[in-house]
């Protein structure tokens, strides 16, 4: 299955249910201009619409970017009112990938920078190729990240390192993002989709329901107007009225795989 985006390419996997989402801008290193962040939205919905995408992939075209960062020339033009439409426009985005219920892992290779890096921490994983660069480099244009770095980046790495790179705009490589935490896994470039593919499809072969209730469990705990600990509780009561609670501990009495149908 293939969607037309004017700067995305949409690509689902049948057999696997895993959707491959890549930003395919590589003349400007797949620079996130407005047309850019409408597509990531509209392609995230779709697949949060479509029950045959289970898991998402996230990644860039080429080898040189995952996502270079914003489109500088487009954002010099901007108004201090359109500033604030496009920061609030690329939230919105973002957090819609932040909030799927189905997995999205980041494929980082190459630069993740500036817009790039806020794309990458959106996704619940993410795995770097052994050249991939990551920062936030708003500071050294008299800006600052608008995509929600300033709030994803310290959940990653803690308060004090985020502050540190958010303001010596220091870029990081894949093996320091591994220590900080800002990256799942570090694999070679050549291994980075087929990485990737295979930990959607371990995570692909558990109960669908717990997996979404885990997300949102999880993003609970950072949101202000949330509970984590209450949703966690009222999510633990909603799994056991579910078939796949019913199945899972089913095929566990006697001791073959479980086949989850998500219900």
């Amino acid at each position: 299955m293939s969607v037309s985006y004017e700067n995305l390419l949409y690509e689902l996997d049948a057999a696997s249910g895993i959707l491959t989402i890549t930003i395919n801008r590589p003349s400007k290193l797949n620079a996130l201009n407005a047309a850019t962040i409408e597509d990531i939205g509209a392609a995230m919905q779709q697949a949060l619409d479509e029950p045959q995408v289970r898991g998402i992939i996230v990644t860039g075209s080429g080898e040189k970017a995952f996502v270079a960062g914003a489109d500088i020339a487009e954002l010099a033009a901007l108004t201090p009112a359109q500033a604030l439409r496009a920061a609030e426009h690329g939230q919105e985005a973002f957090c819609r990938i932040e909030e799927s219920t189905k997995p999205v892992v980041a494929a980082v290779n190459g630069f993740a920078l500036g817009g790039g890096c806020e794309l990458a921490m959106a996704c619940h994983m993410r795995v770097a190729s052994d050249n991939a660069r990551f920062g936030q480099p708003e500071v050294n244009l008299g800006l600052l990240p608008g995509y929600g770095g300033t709030q994803r980046l310290p959940q990653l790495v803690g308060k004090g390192k985020a502050i540190e790179l958010l303001l010596t705009a220091d870029l990081v490589k894949a093996d320091e993002a591994l220590r900080l935490g800002l990256v799942n896994h570090v694999v070679p470039q050549a291994e980075l989709l087929a990485f990737c593919q295979q930990l959607l499809g371990k995570i692909l072969g558990k109960a669908p329901l717990a997996v979404g209730m885990v997300l949102e469990c999880v993003n609970a705990h950072y949101a202000k107007d949330a509970n984590g600990y209450d949703m966690e509780a009222k999510s633990f009561g909603r799994a056991f009225e579910s078939d796949d609670f019913k199945e899972g501990t089913t095929a566990f009495v006697e001791k073959r795989a479980a086949v989850f149908t998500g219900k």
